[in-house]
């Protein structure tokens, strides 16, 4: 009868705690590689907490040492475009030619353009 009401306590808790976690907000990961100068998303996770976030993408995302900076931004603070009005948002760009560096060469000096 012990074991019995243990059982139940554990299996209490377990639902407890994973009903919290579904309360988590949702974080976006961005990755660094050790060989690239952008970081890349790479996934989202749930987490209480941005320390808890970085732990967790390190753990999910970088287990092989790929990673050399770990970005995490809560979804919710994440602002994007509509594709669907992608014109109106890019057309702008199209008559600035000076944003196309297409017509003088660079120097060797300059890396990683």
């Amino acid at each position: 009868m012990i074991l019995e009401s243990t059982n139940n306590n554990q299996q209490s808790t377990i639902n407890n705690n994973m009903s919290k976690t579904k309360n988590w907000p949702l974080w976006e990961i961005f990755v660094r590689s050790k060989n690239g100068l952008e970081h890349r998303h790479f996934g989202s996770l749930h987490a209480a907490d941005a320390d808890m976030a970085l732990e967790n993408a390190r753990d999910v995302y970088t287990r092989r040492n790929e990673g050399v900076s770990i970005w995490v931004v809560e979804s919710k603070n994440i602002t994007a475009s509509n594709p669907e009005h992608n014109g109106e948002m890019f057309e702008p760009a199209q008559d600035k030619v000076y944003r196309h560096p297409t017509f003088y060469e660079l120097p060797d000096e300059v890396k990683h353009m």
